[in-house]
Formats: C-alpha cells, structure tokens, sequence
C-alpha cells in the first residue's frame, strides 16, 4: 500500500477546507445598511402680494417711499426708537439700553448702544452709523424730516463706539425721532453714490431679525430671509417674500394658495374680485404714511408768483383727480397732519383754492400778467403761450397717473402742458432733469438704475450698484432750455407724516440757511423758500412752540401755495383665514405699517 504525502502547504490548504466545512452551517451576518439621508425641511415661507417694488429701498428719501420700502425699513435696519400703534416712542432694547438727556447747556443726548448689536456683516452697529446718518441727512436733496438733524451741531463716540453723545444747537424735544432706521456706514461712507444707488435694488447689512437676500425686479420679487446672526430672538419664519402682483392676479394667487396675505391699493374693483373669494379673506383699510401733494416751482419759471400758483390751483378739480385715481384715499386740506391721524382738521381759509373757480383763477392770472385768446382759449403770457411742464416719477405709477390728470385738467383749461417721468431720484433732488416722456402704461420698467439692466441683489456692495450719472436727453418741443435738461414747473410728490409735526413742517417747506457744517445746503424740491415762515419754523422744533403757531403756518401755506395738498393714499390689508391665525396682521402703526412684529409670524398650515 503506497503512502501518501502531504506537503505542508496542502495540509495548510486542507485544514482550511475542513474549517470552512465546520462553520459552513452558521449563518453570515450582512453588511450594515447604508444609512438613509435625513430629509431636510422645506424653509417655511410666507408670501405677501403687493402692486409695485418702489424705486428703492432708502426710508430716507422721497424717491423711495413706498410700503414695500417701510416694511423692509422695519424688519431689517436698527432703531433707537420704535412707535407704538398710537405713535408713542419707545426705546428698542436690542439696540440701545438707554437713551436720554444729559445736559441742557448745549443741548445733550447720550446713547447706550447694545453691546451685542451688530450688522450681518459683523460689524457693530456703533457710533459711526449715527455720523452717517447725521451727515446725510444734512447735505443730500431730497431727504425727508431733516429739520432734526439740522440741529445737530456735534456726534461723539465713546467705549469705542457703543456710546454716543449727539450735541444740538438747541433743545429739541422730539430727539426721539431720531436715529430711527440705521444703515451700515462701513459699508456705505466711501462708496460714491451710495446713498441712493446702494439702496436702489437690496439692502446691503441687516441689523435686524431678517436680511435682504434678493431682488428681482423683472419678476417683481423680494426675498427676506432670515438673519442667522441676529442677536436678539431669531425670526419665527425662514423666509418672507414680497411678490408684484397685477390687480387680475391677486385674487387668483390667494384662492390657489400661492400667496397668504396682501397689501393693494384700496379700489373698489379689488374688493369686487376679492368678495368672490371661498373662504373670504378679512379686508382690513390702512392709511399710507405719505400724502400725495402737487408741488409748484416757487423759486423760477411761470408759477413763481404766487397769484399764479394759486390761479393754476383754481382750475384743477382735486376730488375728480383723486376719484379718477385713487377713489378711496382720503382728501387731505391739511400742510401738517395727515386725514389718517388724530387731531387732523382741515386748515384752509375760506378763499384757500380748494374747489374749481375758473372765474376767480381768471382774475388772478390776469393780475398776474396772463391774457386768454378769447378764440382759442388758450393763456399766454408776455406775447407767448403759456407752456408748462408736469413731472412725475416713472417708478410711481399712481404719481403718473396724477400727473396724466392734471395735464388733462389744465389743458381743458387752456394751459398747455407737457408731461416728463424721470426718476425719482432725480426728480426730487435736481433742478433740471431729463426730458423723458412717461412710459405708456406708468409702468416702470426692471431696471437698477436709468439704463442699467435687470437686477438680482444679496445683500450688494455698494461699489456694485453705485448709480450713472444722469444724460441730459435729447430737446422735447415745447419745453424750456435747462443745463442738465428741463425745469419742472408742477411735480406730483409724496411727503411723509408720521412723525413729530413741527419737525415735519419744518422739514417740508422750511429752507435751511448756510451753515459752517453745510455751507451749500440742498434745494428743496420745488425751490420754496419764504424767509418770513423762518422764525415760525424754527419755534415749531422748540422746547415751547405756542399752539397758535401752527396754525399760523398753515394760513401762510395756504396763501403762498408751493404744494397742492391731494390725497393720503388708502391701501387694503388681505388675509386668508389661514394666515390671518398665523399673523394676527393689521394695520400697524402709521410709519412701520402692517408688517410691523412679522418676525413673530408663522407659516400657514399646509
């Protein structure tokens, strides 16, 4: 019998074959799974129609007024103080921790600023952004209720900026007001420009609970998100976004869910479309925080005497005009309080050109040096036709439609007129702008600035959106030579109210005096300036205005005319029952408005 032998590397291999067989019987445990990824949450979003994205977003210029503007205002800059609904001030902890008077000799207020305020870029919310402010609020055109900041005569930093002292010239009980709505002044204080063109299309640093995160005018959206930096308690909401919606398709967008609340301007053909809504949204009436005027140029051209201002203003219809174009606005015959606030009372005198009196307008145009062509009925003046030229901002659609109104009036009155739309911008804060007709559906057209493309912004730098300077366009028939472009005879304008009267008569249709700070202080818009109104002015911001006193400006206002009090424009607040639970939105107070506390708000179910 032969022997078998067996290398040791077989009998390696054989022993591993004998092992395998034993455990062959014992199941083999399988690989783990592979882990299943997390689903991640949609962001909750709640979406708020409104009719127009204004010009921009500045609270601080005219040009810029509008509810979007106020409600980005509110939920993302830093105020020292905030309003009540009543319009009360009351200081915003998460900004300053005290605020008050410290010395009478000069006039002092000292701040306390929260030592964790800080800008989404970082950097702190500090002493600089009060010099920003202060010093453009005292040198650029155009501003609104700068009466205040006038009086400002120093700005001191101290604990490296988390303290300041503002010193006045006088003492100026309504300091409050003040400091209200900051903006990032590291960002913005050596940009050219920046004071309108970083501003035009996004915010760029938020020192609040949200963030501006997007615009897109040619789809007419803005997109607030919120601030992971805020230091305060963070926003309920992911994100907010504001959506330009026509007036065909507000009603549409609420009943398929794609929008929860809205902010339209209050018509009688929105509530028709809205009443066929199941279930029916609530509809809540809330006053806009400017008043709709027509601004005369007082400093040059035909209406620079007033009997002329005066006779132009006794041809116009103003309820046909306000019917015509916001039938639901409230008549304001008022140069201070607004129809809206408490203690509004119509001002005007007897002979105040509130109705149409051609007979009367006939007689002071006569006076004045104007003959009627008794065959053709037009005006002339000085062996030529009368010829004037309306302005209306072609970002306000409303201000255009005013204006179409107007001109319309005047020229069934034989007044020849010719209609210009620049921009707000430029309207409100030149003398001479270019003579570009308005577009034919008052529609402004997506662009950053005139000329400039389509814009989408996060947060922009402002070297990136720093404004061109304006061309003068080319020579309109009919319109007078001006360096730069045309003079605008009649403007339609807004002007804010809110705030503290005197301070917003002041600022209205005072004209501040040269300065050691301001040598060259800006224009007002129409060029009104009536040194006799000075002193009148100026005891309105006193620690002890007599309560005579305003009334006593009004009565000058009235006889001088450099403005045509119109209307206070009427918006409506549109809820579904959903958002509505989720919101508690209304009208909030008069200068934040319906989105004032939307960092508390939640999305609706569903």
């Amino acid at each position: 019998m032969r022997k078998v032998r067996v290398s040791g590397c077989a009998a390696l291999v054989l022993a591993l074959v004998v092992a395998l067989a034993a455990c062959s019987n014992e199941p083999v445990a399988p690989p783990p799974p592979a882990p299943i990824p997390t689903p991640q949450p949609e962001p909750t979003r709640l979406v708020v129609g409104v009719d127009d994205m204004g010009a921009g977003f500045n609270p601080h210029l005219l040009a810029h007024q509008s509810p979007v503007t106020s409600a980005l205002a509110t939920l993302v800059l830093p105020s020292v103080f905030r309003p009540d609904a009543e319009g009360a001030m009351h200081i915003d902890p998460t900004i300053a921790t005290s605020a008050e008077v410290t010395a009478t000799e000069p006039f002092t207020v000292s701040y306390e600023l929260n030592l964790e305020a800080s800008w989404s870029s970082n950097a702190p919310i500090a002493a600089e952004d009060f010099v920003y402010l202060w010093e453009q609020m005292r040198s650029q055109p155009g501003v609104t209720d700068a009466a205040g900041y006038q009086l400002i005569t120093e700005v001191r930093s101290r604990a490296g900026g988390k303290a300041v002292d503002v010193v006045f010239s006088q003492q100026y009980p309504a300091w409050q007001h003040l400091f209200s709505n900051l903006l990032p002044a590291h960002i913005l204080k050596d940009a050219p420009g920046s004071w309108t063109g970083a501003l035009t299309d996004g915010i760029p640093a938020s020192g609040g609970p949200f963030r501006v995160t997007t615009v897109d005018r040619a789809r007419g959206e803005v997109l607030l998100t919120r601030n992971d930096l805020y230091w305060d308690t963070p926003a309920v909401l992911d994100e907010l976004q504001f959506r330009r919606l026509g007036p065909d398709e507000l009603a549409p967008a609420l009943a398929a869910g794609d929008v929860d609340v809205a902010m339209p301007r209050a018509e009688p053909e929105i509530r028709t479309a809205l009443g066929g809504l199941q279930p029916a949204p609530k509809l809540q009436s809330v006053a806009e925080s400017v008043v709709t005027q027509l601004g005369m140029r007082a400093d040059g051209g035909p209406l620079a005497d007033a009997r002329i201002r005066r006779g132009i203003a006794m041809l116009l219809d103003r309820e046909a005009i306000r019917a015509s174009v916001a039938p639901e606005a409230l008549t304001a015959d008022a140069f201070g309080l607004a129809p809206s606030q408490p203690g509004y009372a119509p001002t005007a005198a007897d002979d105040s050109p509130l109705h149409p009196d051609a007979a009367r307008a006939a007689q002071l145009l006569a006076s004045a040096g104007w003959s009627r062509d008794l065959t053709t009925g037009r005006w002339a003046v000085a062996g030529g036709p009368v010829s004037l030229v309306i302005g209306a901002a072609n970002e306000r659609p409303e201000d255009v439609d005013v204006a179409r109104a107007v001109a319309e009036q005047l020229d069934a009155a034989g007044v020849d007129v010719t209609m210009v739309a620049p921009t707000a911008v430029e309207l409100f804060g030149q003398a001479a702008v270019p003579a570009v007709p308005p577009s034919p559906s008052a529609t402004p057209t997506p662009t950053s600035q005139p000329g400039g493309p389509p814009t989408t912004s996060a947060e922009p730098a402002p070297e990136a959106a720093a404004p061109t300077p304006p061309t003068t366009a080319p020579a309109t028939p009919g319109l007078p030579p001006a360096p730069g472009g045309v003079q605008v005879d009649l403007m339609v304008l807004p002007r804010t109210v809110g705030g503290d009267p005197g301070t917003e008569l002041a600022s209205d249709y005072g004209c501040p005096a040269p300065t050691e700070l301001v040598p060259d202080p800006p224009r007002p818009p129409t060029g009104f300036c009536y040194p006799a109104l000075r002193p009148a002015l100026d005891e309105l911001l006193s620690a002890a205005p007599r309560p005579e006193t305003a009334g006593a400006v009004e009565q000058v206002l009235w006889a001088q005319l450099p403005f045509l009090p119109l209307f206070q424009p009427v918006d409506l607040v549109v809820s579904t029952p959903a958002a509505d639970a989720v919101t508690g939105i209304g009208p909030g107070p008069l200068t934040t408005g319906p989105i004032t506390g939307a960092q508390r708000w939640r999305a609706p179910a569903g």
